[in-house]
């Protein structure tokens, strides 16, 4: 009887899967969610919207929307093969693609290892190039190569699995050192993805940083965006609240950085994403924090100006060439500013069971894409119909509002906060699959499967593994030393979120879906979704083209 009812204490405590029961709720997944799309990002959509006007702006964004929602909702359905409510399940989105897609033999974590290198060369490469560019004034023809040969790579059969994971996990890298740039660049970008996510040092006019795109705006780093320069903000705010809006206030970086750093190596200690939920949520209330404070002080000027501002075809160019590429430009930050898709299943891997995890995470985005939705209409209509032609490149960190300085600093600090969080959103995932590759490739080395318990004075005991501290803080200093030593990254993580869209959020769930549903060609529903991956296809061709041509055009005047 004893031996039984050990059993049954001990099935309560374990998933089918042989792992510490989830703990996961609805409440968890939208606050991961929403701390991991509701970046800075959204207090720059005032920008792209101020590029296609009032009749595309806020329709673009609900368009955007809706393909987030229905790449998520097809996506859920493949966390377990092959029924999605009884099948095994896979943790990760490269497990989903290597199991639906993959056929090879694939150690799907080898990648995780050689990543950091091959990431490095690529970054360093790709950022050398962008830097080549600005003192040459030329295209760089290699960097095009490098994107298209990705594009051209699908189909390939048995390598899509190894390129889905790459693009992942050179996505998420790339996010992290995005999220340190910013900030430490005034905590913006991404987003991407990220964006994201997020630069150094560049001094140009504010009459020019205003018609920057999101990208570019973020990407220039000078010294009206910026966490290092998010304290740095708050410095900033106080600094023309006494000298007056033209004072020359400046203030370095390089040190934020690495302090920021140095919070992310102690973040990092969270075993993983199952025990972040406390900073999902609280990461997420400072996005909405500083989400109100951003669409409140628009609506504000709104009134005090007594009349909207804009127009229905938005920022008049010099010539049509000119304005398309804006355009293409503002379509690629709406669409880079909402996907979530990488980390999706990771995220859903965290769920309790019943109800079923396809269900909880469906809900879950639903809840998140309409929050997010609402609020990037809400800064995005309000902040343009504050500024017109004239809309920052970001409300807080350009400075598009300077009083009350006060409100300024708290929502700057709200940045700091989130992307404290959401750095740990996009890297807990290279953590996990860190750790499962070298526990199955050592399984009886104790540096990588000891546990040891540290406790602390008034705080809970910390689980602490040699393996991970040594390779975690590796790769924080990593993303660190990457956003210090090469300020054009977030150019080039611009391209990578143009490049990685349409395959990530798109074409792999889609793949997926069909197999999982068994789908056949040439039906109505077959139909129905290749035209939507086409769509998403060249939106993510216009918003590659309108990168590299910001970039290209940014550097040669």
């Amino acid at each position: 009887m004893a031996v039984q009812n050990s059993l049954q204490i001990t099935s309560r405590s374990y998933e089918d899967d042989g792992r510490a029961k989830r703990t996961g709720t609805l409440t968890s997944a939208v606050a991961h969610i929403i701390t991991a799309v509701i970046g800075a990002g959204v207090l720059s959509l005032a920008w792209s919207t101020s590029q296609l006007g009032w009749i595309a702006g806020p329709l673009s964004l609900i368009f955007f929307a809706i393909v987030t929602y229905i790449s998520s909702y097809i996506l859920s359905d493949c966390y377990r093969t092959p029924d999605p409510v009884t099948g095994k399940r896979n943790y990760s989105y490269t497990d989903a693609v290597r199991i639906y897609l993959g056929t090879n033999v694939f150690h799907k974590c080898s990648i995780t290892l050689s990543f950091i290198l091959s990431t490095c060369v690529v970054l360093i490469t790709l950022s050398l190039s962008v830097a080549l560019l600005q003192s040459l004034t030329l295209a760089s023809n290699s960097g095009n190569d490098f994107h298209h040969s990705y594009i051209i790579s699908f189909g390939l059969g048995n390598k899509k699995t190894w390129l889905a994971a790459f693009l992942q996990y050179l996505t998420l890298y790339g996010t992290s050192i995005a999220y340190i740039i910013t900030t430490a660049t005034c905590l913006r970008y991404f987003s991407i993805i990220l964006l994201a996510s997020i630069i150094c040092s560049c001094s140009l006019p504010y009459d020019i940083l205003e018609r920057l795109s999101y990208l570019n705006f973020c990407s220039c780093s000078n010294d009206d965006t910026c966490y290092v320069y998010i304290y740095r903000a708050i410095l900033k705010s106080n600094c023309y609240h006494k000298e007056g809006h033209k004072a020359p206030c400046k203030y370095g970086d390089t040190v934020y950085m690495m302090l920021f750093g140095l919070v992310q190596v102690i973040m990092s200690f969270i075993p993983d994403l199952h025990n972040m939920a406390w900073v999902s949520v609280v990461a997420a209330i400072m996005s909405l924090t500083y989400s109100f404070i951003g669409l409140g002080l628009g609506l504000a000027t709104v009134i005090e100006n007594g009349r909207i501002m804009g127009s229905v075809t938005g920022v008049p160019a010099a010539n049509i060439a000119d304005k398309l590429w804006l355009v293409f430009q503002a379509l690629g930050d709406i669409a880079f500013a909402y996907p979530y898709s990488i980390i999706l299943l990771e995220i859903q891997d965290t769920l309790k069971s019943p109800p079923p995890e396809n269900k909880s995470m469906k809900k879950a985005s639903m809840i998140a894409i309409f929050v997010t939705t609402f609020f990037y209409l809400c800064c995005g209509c309000f902040g343009y119909a504050a500024f017109g032609n004239q809309t920052p490149g970001n409300l807080l960190t350009g400075f598009g509002f300077y009083e009350p300085y006060w409100l300024i600093d708290f929502a700057n600090a709200c940045i700091v906060l989130h992307l404290v969080g959401g750095y740990q959103i996009y890297s807990q995932p290279i953590y996990s699959a860190a750790d499962r590759w070298c526990s199955r490739k050592y399984p009886n080395r104790g540096f990588v499967n000891n546990h040891y318990k540290l406790k602390l004075p008034l705080l809970p005991a910390f689980p602490l593994n040699p393996f991970r501290i040594c390779f975690r803080t590796a790769y924080v200093i990593s993303t660190t030393g990457l956003a210090i030593l090469f300020p054009y990254f977030n150019q080039v993580l611009g391209v990578l979120g143009a490049i990685s869209f349409w395959p990530l959020a798109i074409y792999f769930p889609v793949e997926m879906y069909f197999v999982q549903k068994k789908i056949g060609a040439w039906s109505t529903k077959w139909i129905v979704l290749r035209m939507f991956s086409f769509v998403c296809f060249l939106v993510s061709v216009m918003g590659l083209v309108g990168s590299i041509e910001g970039i290209i055009s940014q550097w040669i005047h």
